[in-house]
């Protein structure tokens, strides 16, 4: 299969470690030029030694996808280092706090919701227009989770922000087909990363996220099973591998875990379901039959 990913431009955020420098990686091998962006910048300076030492062409920005000024000016650092950028990794994100709805505080929402959906956000409408400038098509790559595709317990910050990241991607890809940019949601269950540690790069202005973060270590369990999940899940290799092929087969859904298959469809019988009754409601059956319009 041929490599249409070569002399192309990548931006990365998160990519100091995890997923995101696995896909620098693995995107630099196939002659890709990186760029990755982080907000941990010690790591930022020794990923970016690893992949010159992998002769790969890299450029580091630091990066708080909370801040738009930021992303505008990691996108012009990208285009005077590489020139056009051609694909957006919106890698990174926090795992939230465990908890039940009661008891998850305000400021844990707005950390979440800020990092996961307005960091895609920002990078999508900083990235987006160079994109689509140079006229030669893209790809943007939006990491979710297996999350966003059915809600979890004790976690609704996250499987809500990640079902966002979802359906951003679901409206952006027919938003940006025209320009010949692809957009996919890329929705892994547990790699190995450290999304268990978020709040090792935690943002002063979230700090009352830490008392949350107290009362649940107090009783360890839901710690050590969060660390136990993560550390079962696939190598961030593997995942960086499956990303390539399900891009060259131009997948909207990228899945790793063929074995959650199941979990989504019984979602989907639900969904299937609960039209059937709206067929059979005296209520509102009768719109049954009429045609569909959209914006």
């Amino acid at each position: 299969m041929s490599n249409e990913f070569a002399g192309k431009t990548a931006i990365i955020s998160g990519g100091a470690g995890g997923i995101g420098l696995a896909l620098a990686e693995e995107f630099g091998q196939l002659g890709m030029q990186i760029v990755i962006a982080d907000i941990d910048q010690k790591e930022l300076a020794i990923a970016e030694q690893k992949l010159r030492d992998a002769n790969i062409q890299v450029l580091s920005c630091p990066l708080d996808v909370t801040n738009y000024q930021q992303w505008e000016d990691t996108v012009a650092a990208a285009e005077a280092k590489f020139g056009n950028i051609h694909m957006l990794v919106n890698n990174a994100g926090v795992g939230g706090i465990p908890g039940s709805v009661d008891k998850t505080k305000i400021e844990t929402w707005k950390w979440v919701l800020d990092v996961n959906v307005m960091g895609v956000v920002n990078g999508t409408q900083a990235t987006a227009p160079s994109m689509k400038r140079h006229g030669q098509g893209g790809w943007i790559i939006n990491v979710a989770s297996m999350a966003g595709m059915n809600g979890v317990p004790f976690s609704g910050a996250y499987a809500a922000s990640k079902a966002a990241v979802v359906s951003m991607s679901e409206s952006w890809a027919v938003e940006l087909k025209k320009h010949n940019i692809a957009v996919s949601a890329l929705c892994p269950a547990f790699v190995q990363t450290r999304i268990h540690e978020s709040l090792r790069n935690l943002q002063p202005e979230y700090k009352g996220v830490k008392d949350q973060a107290a009362t649940l270590a107090k009783s360890g369990s839901a710690v050590n099973k969060a660390k136990a999940l993560v550390e079962s899940g696939i190598p961030t290799s593997v995942l960086a591998k499956r990303v390539v092929e399900a891009l060259q087969s131009g997948q909207t859904y990228i899945f790793t875990h063929p074995n959650f298959r199941s979990t989504v469809a019984y979602r989907s019988s639900l969904l299937d379901a609960a039209f059937a009754d709206a067929e059979n409601s005296p209520i509102v059956r009768h719109l049954k039959d009429d045609e569909i319009v959209m914006l």
